[in-house]
């Protein structure tokens, strides 16, 4: 599986950014799909993830209520979704799509086979 995210970009406290990843193959339907990010200087972090079938969602305490991960219905498009709303500089960081087929955990870097490149999400005060 190959990962590629898109739509980082620079935006005000309190805007709205959704973050898209594209996986290529023919098995999308069969990963659990994370989203990770990484600010300078410190570890990658858990930030939100979906199970395979969509019907449940995990998200970091600190995006709770902001952030929301979704996936395509019938997972058509292959893609996975993040929806960034009232950012705040603190979310500043590279934002990476995962997908793994490990079932179980989803919040951990280990939990994850596949890496998409990284977006960087910049929020300016």
């Amino acid at each position: 599986v190959q990962l590629q995210a898109f739509g980082g970009g620079l935006v005000q406290a309190g805007g709205s950014l959704t973050l898209s990843c594209v996986a290529s193959g023919r098995t999308f339907s069969t990963y659990g799909l994370g989203w990770f990010r990484q600010a300078p200087g410190k570890e990658r972090e858990f930030v939100a993830a979906i199970s395979r079938s969509g019907g449940r969602t995990y998200y970091a305490d600190s995006v709770k209520g902001r952030f929301t991960i979704s996936r395509d219905r019938d997972n058509a498009k292959s893609t996975v979704y993040l929806q960034m709303n009232s950012l705040k500089p603190e979310d500043t960081a590279v934002y990476y799509c995962a997908a793994g087929d490990r079932g179980g955990s989803y919040y951990y870097p280990d939990d994850y086979d596949y890496w998409g490149q990284g977006t960087l999400v910049t929020v300016s005060s």
